[in-house]
């Protein structure tokens, strides 16, 4: 038996990779503990999707690899994005790391773990080799009372700044009625909110047979958990039709929150961005008619700052887009350049502080908008989900309209009240910051 710590960095997708691979090294036998300090073996699952992911997790795996010189720390692996995407240089630049598994190569983790391959080997198959998850893949639950169901693999975009298909192929959707019964499944097992995800979810089906669809998914999923929020993220704005939105407006478990990353709205930019031949007129529409079809719909985006090519015409058109619409909910970042990008190829890249002081620009606006649709919901009472105690009267939580990890939280003052970890409670809303909500039960 081997203790093992994992330090899990990225987006949702690599949670449940990072709980796959725990559920193999304990169904091997394996102890798997919370502290790296004491820790026999580490695993770092890392991201590599722009500059500062990989940044952070370099700094991730330097930290941690001083625990082999000065703590009980003997192995120590990298797995993920950052392998797959610098394979040719990570083994030279990185001498700690003891074995480097690519994203089709989470199945080896245990014989990495044991030391069964050569010092500083790196494992990089196929992604598409590595079959998808199952309602049978054994998982070590990280993230209760959430958990994250993987729905598909992949993606068949061809975005110019993206380096997700490299890394993970192209889109391989999951069986439907292998979703739905791992979604009853987690369900009956207390997990209080189910949040299907994908590289670009609204796609998930199109691989299938006709018909197997995310409005369906959501459809099934919906009736098959009625005891747990059912949420989606990753929408592309080609995607959401009248099934989807139908398939949200009428399930009162499914939270009606919209993530739909439109990337810009300049036309000029999209297009060099492979991101089709859009504007803001689209957009708006899109908007227009979610709200029309789920009333109170809440509304997240991401965008970016500093594409090639991109004129302060071309951003004062996504910043008065965002003014006219008011997202419930933003993310920007600085585009990240890299020499295996196709984006990398464009003429008229933009200096990097200008494309940071656009992006700060455009957050300032953002955090007016989200603090004004906060102080609306003052006096209101909604439905919340428990997910800490903070041992001083206090509780964290989130609405159906704060998706985890992502957004803002409620905090619940209940100094009388004996809360728990995965409680629905109703909260009256009392105050309100630019992204948190504070309240006290209803």
């Amino acid at each position: 038996m081997v203790k093992v710590y994992l330090h899990n960095l990225g987006c949702a997708r690599n949670i449940v990779d990072g709980e796959a691979m725990l559920g193999r090294l304990e169904t091997a036998g394996h102890r798997i503990v919370d502290d790296a300090d004491g820790a026999e073996a580490i695993i770092v699952n890392t991201c590599g999707f722009i500059d500062a992911a990989s940044e952070e997790s370099v700094d991730a795996i330097l930290e941690l690899a001083q625990l082999k010189s000065g703590g009980t720390c003997r192995r120590l692996i990298v797995t993920g994005c950052l392998p797959q995407r610098y394979q040719d240089d990570l083994p030279a630049e990185l001498p700690e790391v003891d074995a480097f598994l690519g994203t089709g190569a989470y199945d080896r983790v245990v014989a990495a773990v044991n030391g069964e391959m050569e010092n500083g080997a790196c494992l990089l198959p196929d992604p598409a080799s590595l079959p998808l998850h199952t309602r049978h893949t054994m998982r070590v639950q990280t993230s209760y009372p959430v958990a994250y169901v993987k729905v598909m693999e992949g993606c068949n975009r061809n975005c110019t700044y993206c380096i997700i298909p490299k890394l993970r192929g192209r889109l391989r959707s999951r069986p439907p009625e292998d979703i739905i019964e791992e979604a009853a499944t987690l369900s009956l097992s207390g997990f209080s909110e189910i949040v299907l995800i994908g590289q670009d979810t609204t796609s998930y089906g199109y691989d299938l047979h006709p018909g197997d669809n995310l409005a369906g998914l959501i459809t099934g999923a919906a009736q098959s958990a009625p005891g747990s929020w059912i949420r989606f993220l990753y929408g592309h704005p080609d995607r959401i039709d009248s099934d989807l939105l139908e398939a949200v407006r009428k399930h009162p478990n499914v939270c009606p929150y919209f993530d739909i990353p439109i990337q810009h709205v300049s036309p000029t930019i999209l297009k060099r961005m492979g991101r089709g031949s859009h504007d803001g007129g689209f957009f708006e529409a899109l908007f227009s008619r979610i709200r029309e079809a789920v009333p109170g719909a809440a509304l997240r985006t991401t965008v970016m700052t500093g594409f090639p090519g991109e004129t302060e015409d071309d951003f004062l058109q996504m910043y008065d887009f965002v003014k006219k619409i008011g997202f419930d909910h933003l993310g920007a970042f600085v585009y990240s350049d890299a020499e295996d990008l196709a984006s990398h190829r464009l003429s008229h890249h933009v200096p990097a502080d200008v494309a940071e002081e656009r992006m700060d620009r455009l957050m300032s606006l953002q955090s007016e908008i989200a603090l004004g649709k906060n102080e609306a919901y003052v006096g209101r009472e909604f439905t919340v989900l428990v997910e800490e105690d903070q041992q001083d009267g206090s509780f964290i939580g989130r609405t159906m309209f704060q998706a985890p990890e992502v957004d803002g939280i409620t905090v619940v003052y209940a100094r009388e009240r004996d809360l728990a970890v995965g409680q629905f409670i109703n909260v009256r809303i009392t105050d309100a910051t630019e992204y948190d909500l504070e309240g006290v039960p209803a």
